[in-house]
Formats: structure tokens, C-alpha cells, sequence
């Protein structure tokens, strides 16, 4: 057990109380009950990452603005070795509970709490916006800020996106003070960022996904932007729903300059993430997300926006028109494919139900689309049993699209505890095939990967 971090009870928050309220220490469990049986060829760590204040004020609080707090679990041959969870010790975290800061630079400001994945063998949580990213060691416990070997200028991606074809990182980044200025970047197989493209825009609009098509990057800049309104009211995420602001969707070629860019007007709408995104025969690109008709248009505390469910978008680079059709209107969030298939044209994509109405983690829900056939399958584990986003995780290298497991993190509050749940992607109504339990409550979080153990 690691030191603890103990706090007054917040306010009445909703981002601080009930199912999101935050975790008071760090923790270490090597004994894990495990019901049925997790796949032996699962060897190495699926962590999730999100916010856990380690001093909860309520004044002002946003979900998004939250101390970051890493989550994983260890598997190896059919085995649940450890449980841990670990704070991103930035300078507040350090100050809140004791524990050392990490060393390395800072840029703009230190909070990280949004994706954690692997890039070139090594393990980093990240956030957009203005930090540089955090490598952890594997057990999570060693953190350092790192630019990645200090060839980073700028901010980086809470979203960057792996080319299955060449190995490297994509993302689109911007950060908070510069409300004029985006950047492609490209972060290559041995970890170094290799292209920090400038890239001209209005507004600061808040970029939080991307996609990647043999030909493009794809651009989504969408009217959320920065309010000063909202930070001179301290809102700690100073970013609103702008009627004003142009919607538009952008194709950079891969190795292009920005004056190559084709901008389209697109529907004014937001999204958070995309599932994919394609070249199809015709030269049209195909892209698929979830949709919103609004985001941030009240401060709420947390993401507030009417979905308008998965949807794609059939983009004509020539005559620059949008054709949108809906897959499903069902409110959903947090959609993956099998990430081998990124960029390219490809069936399955896996997301997570929303209720109806805002933005919430409390539906009990996954959807399976297959997208050759128009079938959407249900995976429902019960009342009061919430899944975050789960992520694909093929059964071998070269196994075919969609043969695999889907892992991810069940919050039960019938009892107040977690399950990490292994399901059978091809088989995916059928009960989980192994059941991991966590015997706390984990808080509600944003992203998670699978991080295959290292050959030797």
C-alpha cells in the first residue's frame, strides 16, 4: 500500500461524489479473485487512466481538470498477478499528499489525465492541451516528464493514433494560451517526435481526436473553443459551445504543408472520438464517430451535449461536400476498432451506451457494430454494473479482424467494486470469459489500452 492522500469530503459535486468519487490512496493487491478463465495468451498490463483529485475542491471543478490517476492490471499465463493504482505526480499531487514530484520538464502546466498507451516500447500517460506526456515504468511507479528525448517543441495529444502500415504516431495538438495555432505531429517507432507541422486556425478550438487514412490526416475543427468568459469565472475548463466559430473538417495529405490542406464545411456539431477512418474506391474518405449536437454549451461540470449516436461521414476531397449518414442513433461513446485496422477499410467497431439525454457513465452497456452487415449486437452486464470504454485485443498477430477479446473496466455499485472483463469479441453477448475483481470502487475514467509484455 502507498501513502494515502486523506481528504475532507467535497461538496456536493457530481464529478466528486456517488460513482466518481475520487480514490484516497495508492495500492498494490498481488491476490485478485478471478471467476472463469482469462486467456493465456493475454500476457502483459491493460491500464486505464483518469481524474482523481487528491485534494477535491468543488468550487469550479470540471471532470476533465482532475489530478490524473493510473489503473492496471498485470495478466500472464492465464494469471492475475497485481492490482495497482498510482497518481500522476505532478507538482499538485506532490503538494496534496506528500509523495515526490515527478522530475523532468514542465510546459504550460503539469496535470496529465487522459490516455495512457505504449509508443516504442515504453509506457506514457498523456493529455492535450499543455503538457508534455509522463513515461512510467512498468510497474508505474517510475514517472518522469519527457518531450520524448526532448525533440518535442509543444503540447502533445491526449489521442495520437499508431499506422499499422508504418509503425508511427499521429496527432493533432493544440494548447491553451495559443488560440491560433494547431500542430500535426508525427512521433516515429523509436519514440521521437519527427514532424511538429504548424497549422493556422481561429478561435483555439479544443481538438481532442484525429484520424489517419492512407492519404490523410484528418482534421476536426469544431466550435468548441476557448472562453475566456469561462476562465476569468474560474472554470478550470475554460471551453464552450461557439455558435460562432466555422465548423469545418480538414484533409492534410500525410507529408503535406499546411497551405495543402483541404478544408470543408461540415455540420456544426462535436466529437469527441473518432472509430475509424478510410480511403474508399471512389477517393472519397470515409469517416465514422460519435456525434453530438452540442458540447459544452452549459457549465455542468462535465460533458453535457444531446448525442446524435454513431455516425459516418462520406467526405468528397473534390467537390468538398459531406454526405452523413447515420449507423446508429443510439446515444454511444467511446468507439475502437480493432486498432490493426486503423486507417484502412475494416467491419467492426466497439463502443460504449450512453443513457439518454447528457454525456454519463451509467449505462450498463457495449454495442458490437458489424458494419458489413448492419448488426448491432448487445453486451449488458446488469443493473447497477457500469462499463467504461473497453479496448480490442486480437488473439494473435495475424488472427483475422475482430478475433479477439474486448477488456475493460466494470464499475458495480451494488457492492462498490470493480471488475476488469474479458469478453469474447466474436461471441460477444455470451458472458464475460473471465471476470477480474478489484474489491474497491474505481472511479469513472477516460482511456485504456492493452500492453503486450515484451518479447525476449
Amino acid at each position: 500500500m502507498g501513502n494515502a492522500a486523506e481528504t475532507l469530503a467535497p461538496a456536493q459535486n457530481a464529478y466528486l461524489t456517488a460513482i466518481h468519487e475520487p480514490m484516497k490512496q495508492e495500492l498494490t493487491i498481488d491476490e485478485l479473485d478471478v471467476a472463469g478463465a482469462i486467456p493465456r495468451e493475454l500476457n502483459g498490463r491493460y491500464l486505464r487512466i483518469g481524474p482523481n483529485p487528491a485534494a477535491p475542491d468543488p468550487k469550479g471543478y470540471h471532470w476533465f481538470s482532475g489530478d490524473g490517476m493510473v489503473h492496471g492490471l498485470a495478466l500472464r499465463d492465464g494469471k492475475a498477478l497485481w492490482y495497482r493504482n498510482r497518481w500522476i505526480r505532478s507538482q499538485a499531487v506532490a503538494a496534496a499528499t506528500g509523495l515526490p514530484a515527478a522530475p523532468g520538464p514542465r510546459h504550460i502546466f503539469d496535470t496529465v489525465n487522459t490516455n495512457v498507451l505504449g509508443i516504442a516500447g515504453r509506457t506514457w500517460a498523456l493529455v492535450e492541451a499543455g503538457s508534455y506526456p509522463v513515461a512510467m515504468s512498468d510497474t508505474l511507479d517510475d514517472q518522469a516528464y519527457e518531450p520524448f528525448g526532448d525533440t518535442l517543441a509543444g503540447s502533445f495529444t491526449a489521442h495520437p493514433h499508431r499506422d499499422p502500415a508504418t509503425g508511427e504516431f499521429h496527432g493533432v495538438c493544440y494548447e491553451g494560451p495559443d488560440m491560433t495555432t494547431i500542430r500535426h505531429v508525427v512521433v516515429s517507432t523509436d519514440g521521437r517526435a519527427i514532424r511538429e507541422l504548424p497549422i493556422k486556425v481561429e478561435h483555439g478550438p479544443s481538438i481532442h481526436d484525429c484520424a489517419i487514412t492512407k492519404r490523410f490526416v484528418v482534421i476536426l475543427d469544431l466550435p468548441v473553443t476557448f472562453s475566456l468568459q469561462a476562465l476569468a469565472a474560474g472554470q478550470r475548463f475554460p471551453y464552450r459551445w461557439n455558435p460562432a466559430h466555422k465548423a469545418r473538417v480538414g484533409l492534410l495529405p500525410r507529408d503535406g504543408g499546411a497551405e495543402d490542406i483541404v478544408w470543408i464545411d461540415c455540420p456544426p456539431v462535436y466529437i469527441f472520438h473518432v472509430a475509424n477512418a478510410f480511403d474508399d474506391a471512389n477517393g472519397d474518405v470515409v469517416l465514422d464517430s460519435c456525434v453530438y449536437e452540442t458540447m459544452f454549451a452549459e457549465a455542468t461540470g462535465g460533458p453535457n451535449g444531446r448525442s446524435l449516436g454513431l455516425q459516418r461521414w462520406t467526405i468528397d476531397p473534390r467537390a468538398k461536400t459531406i454526405a452523413v449518414r447515420t449507423i446508429d442513433a443510439t446515444p454511444q461513446e467511446f468507439p475502437r476498432p480493432d486498432e490493426r485496422s486503423f486507417g484502412q477499410p475494416y467491419r467492426y467497431a466497439f463502443t460504449m451506451a450512453l443513457p439518454v439525454g447528457d454525456f454519463a457513465i451509467s449505462n450498463t452497456r457495449l454495442f458490437r457494430h458489424d458494419l458489413a452487415t448492419g448488426k448491432r449486437e448487445t453486451h449488458d452486464f446488469g443493473p447497477r454494473r457500469h462499463p467504461g470504454e473497453f479496448v480490442f485485443v486480437p488473439r494473435a498477430e495475424g488472427a483475422a479482424e475482430g478475433d479477439g477479446w474486448m477488456v475493460g473496466l466494470v464499475v458495480d455499485m451494488n457492492d462498490e467494486t470493480t471488475e476488469l472483463a474479458i469478453i469474447d469479441a466474436m461471441n460477444f453477448e455470451a458472458a464475460p470469459v473471465a471476470r477480474i475483481r478489484i474489491p474497491h470502487r474505481v472511479p469513472p475514467g477516460f482511456h485504456g489500452n492493452w500492453i503486450a509484455a515484451r518479447s525476449a
